[in-house]
């Protein structure tokens, strides 16, 4: 049952990762921005998908794919804090607790707040193009340490 969630949750973040890596390839034709507004509807809704993919695969990881992962490698998550979950999944290598803090707070930012000035856009989508690709490594990581684990135990 486990084995079958957690295959099918790497599913989905592929997913939302092949999504991402298509805008990274509208995006970077564009770069660097330099003004928002000047963009075509193209690269705005690459920016825009991003964005989404970006959450989505946040709150993947974040709300189903730790606990699975640590419960598979061995981990009792019961009554586990998300802190408790994050500081086991450092200790790993796989997160820095920082990294997520920024992440959650990035992913909070975009989802809620529509900055009206040129050079703050400008700033946000920088910023997440830096952070996706450092949120895609770590969902690449737990994919890899999941297929170890499940490569010994078939063995």
């Amino acid at each position: 049952m486990l084995l079958n969630r957690l295959n099918s949750y790497f599913f989905e973040a592929n997913k939302h990762i092949e999504l991402m890596q298509d805008a990274f390839e509208v995006i970077e034709k564009v770069l660097p921005i330099d003004n928002y507004e000047k963009l075509g509807n193209l690269e705005k809704f690459a920016v825009n998908a991003l964005i989404f993919r970006f959450s989505k695969l946040q709150d993947l990881l974040g709300a189903k794919v730790f606990r699975s992962y640590l419960e598979f490698s061995g981990f009792s998550v019961a009554e586990k804090s998300f802190f408790d979950i994050l500081k086991e999944l450092e200790k790993e290598g796989i997160i820095d607790i920082d990294s997520w803090s920024e992440f959650r707070i990035l992913r909070n930012q975009v989802a809620h707040d529509y900055p009206q000035d040129d050079d703050e856009i400008i700033e946000s989508i920088d910023f997440i193009l830096k952070k996706s690709k450092e949120l895609i490594k770590i969902s690449h990581k737990l994919e890899e340490r999941f297929n170890e684990i499940k490569q010994k135990r078939d063995s």
